[in-house]
């Protein structure tokens, strides 16, 4: 699942950075790239178009947690966090930052491959979720419209929602359009009419 990646190695101490690296090249053909300055993180991930970043640090910051959320959010990759002890509302600050994994007592080299599996699993649920969340709201913000503009069908042409529904169905035929698209013109003319 891991192979032939882009991995962003956040770490620094660059002893240790370059020991996870050695572990990754032995787990595989990865490219490998180390941040190790967090100091616009979310900018320095951005520029190297990771497919996984690997967070090692001790104690995160509020400033790291904001820089994960930009690096995560817009641009959908998954984070694996790797800190050195508990600390009281880090863990759900890092998911609520984007963090795909949050693993306490520090990055391991022989638990790198489970964790980043782990981590870009747990992130293409996620993701999925996400899809299917964008196109049920979608749906319903479509269902709403093309109600609205059969009310408005049905009250002009005085047609039942049947009726006003096949004219709608064909308007869209006719002109190439998905069905809301053609409502939602319906909804806004009815607006500038009114």
């Amino acid at each position: 699942m891991t192979s032939n990646l882009t991995i962003v190695v956040v770490e620094e101490d660059r002893d240790r950075a370059m020991a996870i690296v050695d572990a990754l090249k032995d787990q595989g053909d990865d490219a490998v790239h180390v941040i190790d300055d967090t100091s616009g993180l979310s900018r320095k991930i951005a520029a190297l178009h990771p497919d996984i970043v690997l967070i090692d640090i001790d104690h995160p910051t509020r400033d790291i947690m904001e820089e994960l959320t930009l690096a995560s959010g817009p641009l959908e990759r998954p984070i694996a966090m790797f800190v050195s002890g508990t600390g009281s509302g880090l863990a759900k600050a890092a998911i609520e930052a984007g963090v795909s994994a949050y693993v306490v007592d520090g990055l391991q080299p022989d638990r790198l491959k489970p964790v980043m599996d782990a981590a870009i699993t747990r992130f293409q649920i996620m993701r999925q979720m996400r899809i299917e969340l964008d196109e049920t709201r979608r749906a319903l913000e479509d269902r709403k419209v093309i109600d609205r503009a059969k009310g408005l069908l049905m009250k002009a042409k005085q047609i039942d929602e049947q009726a006003a529904y096949a004219i709608l169905r064909k308007a869209a035929m006719d002109q190439g359009l998905r069905i809301a698209d053609v409502a939602q013109s319906l909804v806004t003319a009815a607006g500038l009419l009114r």
